[in-house]
């Protein structure tokens, strides 16, 4: 598969995510602890799974809307599993509403608010250890939402956490209907919406990480550019 090239013109937001002053706007949906080590963002659940099933998840937002034709890039460092880790973007409320608008429906971290609930949004989950089969067959998975649509997938190379040489250093690309995904520059998949099997094409909107408890891992560097297609 030949992977389209891009070029970044502009840097329109960096965070070293090293701080709770960098994530001081930062909106949680769900219950998570959230610190700091080394300099790197560190995410973990606040309730137990076991006990709390899907309400142990969550769903971590960035304050900010971001256009259309960007690059996402970010560090990640998986710490413990099993678990799994998901980013949304080109996120807003139905209707065209903002994300947070007070009209939507509350959202508490539970999966099938996010991929069926009120909100359009694509998510790509990109540390899927948290069921067997799931670790059994690795892949990245990128779906488009409302609607829970499995639109492409690619081998994860990631591996499991006693593994692990982090950091990992992910670079997601939405530009207008194609989404591009790579791990330490390898490519993972590439996809192009078409505009009407699944609704029209997502432009800006909001960035959020998730985790599936118990999953704990760290980030650090989230850069989002502005690109162009350059090939």
């Amino acid at each position: 598969m030949r992977y389209r090239k891009f070029e970044v013109e502009k840097l329109l937001y960096n965070n070293p995510l090293s701080n709770d002053k960098h994530v001081k706007d930062w909106i949680l949906e769900g219950k998570a602890k959230i610190s700091f080590k080394e300099d790197k963002l560190h995410l973990q659940n606040e309730l137990d799974p076991e006990i709390h099933g899907d309400n142990a998840h969550w769903v971590y937002w960035a304050p900010k809307d971001f256009p259309d034709k960007i690059m996402i890039e970010w560090e990640f460092y998986p710490i413990e599993e099993p678990g799994l880790c998901m980013i949304f973007f080109a996120a807003k409320g139905e209707n065209d509403l903002d994300l947070f608008d007070s009209s939507l429906p509350k959202r508490e971290g539970k999966y099938p608010q996010y991929h069926s609930g009120s909100i359009d949004t694509l998510h790509l989950s990109y540390f899927r250890h948290k069921w067997e089969d799931e670790r059994a067959f690795r892949t990245c998975n990128l779906r488009k939402s409302k609607g829970f649509h499995l639109v492409a997938h690619g081998a994860d190379p990631l591996p499991p956490v006693e593994d692990a040489r982090p950091p990992y250093f992910l670079k997601l690309i939405k530009y207008e209907g194609i989404v591009q995904f790579s791990i330490n520059e390898l490519p993972v998949l590439e996809w192009e919406d078409d505009g009407e099997t699944y609704g029209p094409i997502y432009s800006g909107g909001k960035i959020g990480f998730r985790q599936m408890a118990p999953m704990k891992a760290a980030y650090a560097n989230l850069k989002i550019s502005q690109v162009t297609l350059v090939d």
